[in-house]
């Protein structure tokens, strides 16, 4: 049986954008879809958990980016909420071909990168997150 160690490969993910607030916008409407939130904003920036947004230079182009989600309606959220806030369907939630159980929504933010909401079926997890504290707080 396969085991899948998510959570371990990638520290963060920077997405540079053309217009900041569309990208809040977006962003903030599918996290809050999927449970999530942003968790730190400043002048030119936002970040939730492993994402930074930024308006500092040349915007990034044909990123795709997939969140994990709890199940089936959290993918319609998402996509609901992806196309409430400005984003663009690039594919409707349904199974998709990758494995058995692979469900999954698409859309285009702001910036024309594919933004994907994937639920890779029932599993068991070890932990619901990780929590990391730096050393000495």
């Amino acid at each position: 049986m396969p085991e899948y160690h998510l959570g371990r490969l990638l520290d963060h993910v920077h997405l540079r954008v053309a217009d900041l607030e569309a990208s809040k916008r977006f962003y903030a409407a599918v996290l809050e879809a999927l449970g999530g939130e942003l968790v730190m904003e400043g002048e030119g920036y936002f970040a939730a958990d492993e994402l930074f947004v930024s308006d500092d230079g040349e915007p990034t182009a044909r990123l795709h980016l997939a969140f994990q989600t709890s199940g089936r309606e959290a993918v319609h959220r998402f996509h609901e909420a992806a196309l409430a806030a400005g984003g663009r369907d690039n594919g409707a939630p349904g199974e998709r071909p990758y494995h058995p159980g692979y469900y999954a929504a698409y859309a285009l933010d702001p910036d024309g990168n594919n933004v994907e909401a994937v639920f890779h079926g029932p599993t068991r997890r070890s932990a619901p997150s990780v929590v990391v504290e730096p050393a000495g707080s």
